[in-house]
């Protein structure tokens, strides 16, 4: 009963009515939608815990400003059950059960008849008016997820409307503390091909920046704290003071190709609102703002906002929400296939790209049993159409198949590279993609795109669209966040969405730094879709001789650890030819029958910015990863239930204090199925079969 008037105040605080609360199927997280004063909001909660304060929601468009003088007509609609089990087998769990509670809230606005085609009233009468719908918030809560979207409503004979900004925001508790990426300033950096999702998270970091002025990209992660239990806890004879009460939320966004723009949130006295792409993006070419047909719901919506909810980092790294709430738009016309692949450009660069050094790589490729090899930029030129017939068909008939680098654009940017000019225009691209079939080449890696404008989405989805038409599978670089894509279109494979390995051998810092950002990949950014990150490297240094450069500080082990961590279903490893003779057996071994395919997961342990435990499983068989950011050695004692039977003989490929790898055996205890590791700074753990 306590606990019972605890929240109905909390709720009261809000200025939420408790019964009109809209709930997850286990009845522990909570939405309240509320109207006052014409201004609609939303309030989350976990149990007595406020997650998001009330916060606004709305729309203003061309065909109206939907952001005031507002009316919910169903303060308290019925829960909808809704349920699917589908297949994604190029993402981090193959096989995906949703349950979900759907809430539909409609609002109207008092608007004058005449609007609609009625006669007005005489001179001196009342003008006559009437309530209107103008959009619903649909909703569906799942015990760790709130995902809600727009849906329009035509107004009078307006059957299409620009959408010029959301109200949508996100309050969060004063004391709340932030993991985030701040977003990148438009037409800069490299060629002038930013925004690209590349900048540094923030770790830990109070609210009430807003990044570099600019505001943060998805996905966006919170710490808030919980109340803390009122009495010391007892562990056998002695009480011990209650650990502080954590919660963790993400912010994210699916469901977005053609049909909308991306969004960022930015920042103004710890309210995050969603904001639109800036008019610089994309070269100053199209709007900031999407456009949307309102002839039924599907065309009308937008996107779905996601909230992830939970009192460990486990949801966050296992939610599913991004896909499902979407649905596929086009079946695969070929069967798309998960594989390791070699490249040789992070390791010797530009220089690298020319037949002979490619062809010497398909060997590399070949040698440790991988799938494919990517060609990067400049073979255009460098290597010829001609001639990467001949290295494709050299690479086949060694059980390899070819990748190949092209550049987006296009009018947005300068970066020169080579192909240009083949991706963004339908004519050329299709040519383009009808040789590639012809000459064996199964996918490509799209690089330079630098925008969130509906434009550039559409782009996106058309590349596509297109490549599924010639089996060809697709990687975006230098690009956005993908929202949804593995289930919307099966040929896709990756994002890069990230500060990825390129850094590493662009600058000393980011090696310095390795370990703290892989601490939070696999949590954040990697828990919302497939990362083109492009590590793993056995090199000590970044250059082909693998004597000069930028020095790795991470262990062998590291690398092995976050071939696990970091899933995509083609691995562009940064592995090179050398390492199969300066690189330690057991490692280079390892690496030869690492999966990329991924049955299921598991969030182990960890804390963004420390460390990170993920289990993955591949062919029944479970991989267990950890790294350590830490200056002090992490020791974990960590059970294996339902990965690994007690008893069972396992290897472990573990560091010493000096970084030193080796590959052991090692046996769980039979009473309780625990092994003790210890993990050094800039060190990892695999565990296996």
């Amino acid at each position: 009963m306590k606990k019972f008037f605890s929240t109905l105040m909390l709720s009261a605080l809000c200025g939420v009515s408790f019964a009109q609360q809209a709930t997850s199927p286990d009845g522990h997280l909570k939405v309240s939608v509320t109207c006052n004063e014409g201004k609609a909001a939303y309030t989350v909660m976990l149990d007595d815990d406020v997650v998001i304060e009330s916060s606004p929601l709305g729309l203003n468009t061309s065909i109206g400003d939907f952001t005031k003088g507002l009316k919910l007509a169903n303060p308290a609609p019925e829960a909808k059950q809704v349920s699917e089990a589908y297949s994604l087998p190029n993402a981090k769990i193959a096989n995906i059960s949703y349950t979900a509670n759907e809430y539909t809230y409609s609002f109207t606005m008092e608007q004058a008849a005449r609007r609609f085609g009625q006669r007005p009233q005489g001179q001196g009468q009342q003008a006559q008016t009437r309530d209107v719908p103008v959009f619903d918030v649909v909703m569906h809560i799942d015990n760790n997820n709130i995902a809600f979207k727009y849906v329009v409503k035509p107004q009078g004979d307006r059957k299409s409307c620009l959408v010029n900004n959301e109200l949508t925001a996100y309050t969060f508790p004063e004391s709340t503390t932030t993991f985030i990426c701040p977003q990148m300033t438009p037409q800069t950096g490299f060629a002038r091909t930013a925004p690209s999702y590349e900048t540094f998270y923030e770790y830990d970091a109070p609210m009430g920046k807003n990044g570099h002025g600019r505001g943060f990209t998805f996905p966006a992660l919170f710490k808030v704290k919980g109340q803390a239990p009122a009495a010391p806890v007892k562990k056998g004879k002695k009480a011990v003071a209650p650990a502080e009460s954590l919660i963790w939320v993400m912010l994210n966004e699916t469901n977005i190709g053609g049909n909308y723009c991306g969004s960022r949130i930015v920042n103004n006295a710890n309210v995050y609102t969603i904001a639109y792409p800036e008019e610089t993006e994309f070269g100053g070419v199209g709007s900031s703002g999407p456009g949307i047909m309102l002839d039924n719901a599907e065309l009308a919506s937008t996107p779905w906002r996601t909230i992830t909810v939970g009192r460990t980092m486990k949801p966050i790294a296992e939610t599913t929400i991004q896909w499902d709430v979407v649905k596929p738009q086009y079946a695969a016309k070929y069967d798309y296939k998960a594989g390791r692949s070699a490249w040789s450009w992070i390791i010797r660069m530009d220089a690298s790209c020319n037949y002979d050094e490619q062809k010497e790589y398909v060997d590399f490729a070949s040698a440790m049993g991988w799938e494919y090899l990517l060609v990067d930029a400049l073979w255009d030129t460098n290597i010829g159409y001609e001639r990467m017939e001949q290295l494709s068909k050299y690479a086949q008939s060694k059980g390899v198949n070819l990748f190949l680098w092209y550049n987006s654009n296009g009018y947005w940017n300068d970066a020169p590279q080579g192909p240009r000019g083949k991706m963004h225009r339908m004519i050329d691209r299709r040519k383009e993609m009808q040789w590639m079939q012809k000459a064996g080449i199964k996918g490509i890696k799209v690089d330079f795109v630098g925008s969130d404008k509906q434009q550039t989405m559409q782009m996106y989805e058309d590349i596509l669209a297109d490549a599924n038409e010639c089996g060809i599978m697709v990687i975006f670089h230098g690009c956005t966040l993908q929202r949804g894509w593995e289930r919307m279109y099966p040929n896709f494979v990756a994002c890069e969405a990230v500060r990825a390995s390129e850094n590493l051998a662009f600058g000393q810092n980011d090696n310095d730094i390795e370990a703290l950002a892989g601490t939070i990949h696999p949590v954040l950014r990697n828990a919302v879709g497939n990362m083109d990150f492009g590590g793993s490297t056995l090199n000590k240094h970044y250059s082909k001789n693998n004597e000069r450069g930028t020095t790795r500080k991470t262990s062998d082990c590291y690398a092995l650890a976050t071939a696990i961590l970091f899933q995509t279903p083609v691995q562009n490893f940064a592995m090179a030819p050398n390492n199969l003779t300066d690189a330690p057996a057991w490692a280079v071994d390892f690496m030869k029958k690492v999966p990329v395919a991924w049955q299921d997961m598991k969030y182990i342990d960890g804390y963004p910015g420390k460390y990170v435990v993920i289990a993955r499983k591949a062919n029944g068989k479970w991989y267990l990863a950890a790294i350590n950011a830490q200056n002090e050695t992490l020791n974990l004692t960590l059970n294996l239930d339902g990965m690994f039977q007690a008893g069972q003989a396992l290897t472990l490929y573990s560091d010493d204090a000096l970084l030193q790898g080796s590959k052991t055996a090692v046996t769980p205890n039979k009473k309780t199925n625990t092994i003790t590791v210890s993990i050094p700074k800039d060190g990892g753990v695999v565990v296996c079969e």
